[in-house]
């Protein structure tokens, strides 16, 4: 097993740890296959359509909608993942609203396999210039607790969250 396999593997056994779903997909047709299967007939659907993996995986074009505040479900290709925690990245960078990934019921995330950071350390060292204006990151699905620990899912956030390793 490589180092880089290594880090996948980890990735995914701790995102599926803190109660995401954790999927793999080789290629665009695996990943259509994958995205359709996951949104099945939820409902309306937000793909913001600016990355290649975006417009490939929104194969069901008639139920997109353009504004995420009307999507049940918001389907994206993430800016990186995090293995030691499980956690992916969103930024508002090339026209994204960090928002879309926390308002839907569903977040349905993309993630490239060369995205994939070992440690939190290593995903802010490979910023070069400045980092985006607003980074999310999201660690399973929204969880919250009350005084009495009574937990609820989904209250500050979306309450099922999809990872598809690309």
């Amino acid at each position: 097993m490589s180092v880089n396999d290594a880090v996948i593997a980890l990735f995914l056994e701790n995102a599926a740890r803190s109660a995401a779903v954790v999927h793999r997909a080789e290629g665009a047709e695996q990943l259509r296959a994958k995205v359709s299967e996951i949104v099945g007939q939820e409902g309306d659907v937000f793909c913001p359509l600016v990355t290649e993996l975006e417009k490939t995986a929104a194969a069901d074009r008639a139920r997109l909608v353009s504004d995420y505040a009307s999507a049940l479900v918001t389907v994206e290709e993430v800016s990186a993942a995090i293995a030691e925690t499980g956690s992916i990245v969103c930024a508002s960078s090339n026209g994204k609203a960090v928002q879309a990934s926390l308002l839907p019921s569903h977040h349905v995330a993309i993630v490239p396999c060369d995205r994939i950071f070992a440690t939190l350390d290593d995903f802010f060292a490979g910023f070069a210039a400045a980092l985006p204006t607003n980074l999310t990151i999201i660690t399973g699905p929204s969880r919250t607790a009350d005084i009495e620990l009574n937990l609820v899912i989904g209250v500050h956030g979306p309450e099922r969250l999809d990872i598809i390793v690309v």
